[in-house]
């Protein structure tokens, strides 16, 4: 397949993972299997709004110490920082030390607690996004549904969540299944995406 490339083990794997050797663990356990859990889809778009303009491997290897600079991505927690929490964090050479990014996921956190208190969960209004007929894998940076979430979230006060933001966040959340054509991870994302229980 033209979207593949052979994996450690010889099985067929999206041909992203051929960028970097860490992309293979990422790619089997976790790229594409749906999330409802509240804090890991709000790590994962803080995380997609830090990597905006650079790669998904910068991202990746500063994953850990993201964790530990914002307790978590605890959106509670995190809705408290203040001025000092982001000079601290502008000091944190293990992250991305951008101070527009650092101020958007503060104030995402913030308008995650009000999206929470009118919607149940952030992964009820996440979920009401996926995608009925979304496109062929890894055809596409955006879909209809991306972005319409895109402008909805925009109205409510977040930032740093444009379209291609948020189709990223749904390829990885398995909001839809991206694994190429092939891909032996394909079939797996579709049995768990079959099984899965949408939040409301």
């Amino acid at each position: 397949m033209g979207n593949t490339i052979s994996g450690p083990d010889g099985q067929p794997r999206c041909s992203w993972c051929q960028a970097a050797p860490e992309f293979f663990d990422y790619h089997d356990n976790e790229w594409g299997f749906p999330v409802a859990d509240d804090q890991r889809l709000f790590e994962k778009l803080c995380l997609e709004s830090f990597q905006s303009g650079l790669s998904w491997r910068t991202i990746l290897n500063k994953r850990e110490n993201f964790r530990e600079a914002f307790y978590g991505f605890d959106f509670t927690k995190m809705a408290e920082f203040s001025e000092a929490d982001v000079e601290r964090l502008l000091q944190n050479d293990g992250i991305i030390r951008h101070r527009g990014k650092i101020e958007a996921v503060i104030n995402n956190a913030r308008r995650a607690q009000d999206l929470v208190a009118s919607e149940g969960s952030l992964a009820a209004y996440v979920w009401r996004y996926e995608a009925e007929t979304p496109p062929p894998p890894q055809s596409a940076s955006t879909s209809p549904e991306s972005v319409a979430m895109s402008k909805d979230l925009k109205k409510r006060g977040w930032k740093f969540v444009g379209p291609t933001t948020v189709f990223a966040f749904m390829q990885a959340m398995g909001l839809v299944n991206d694994h190429a054509e092939g891909c032996i991870s394909r079939k797996k994302a579709a049995q768990l995406r079959r099984s899965f229980t949408k939040p409301v």
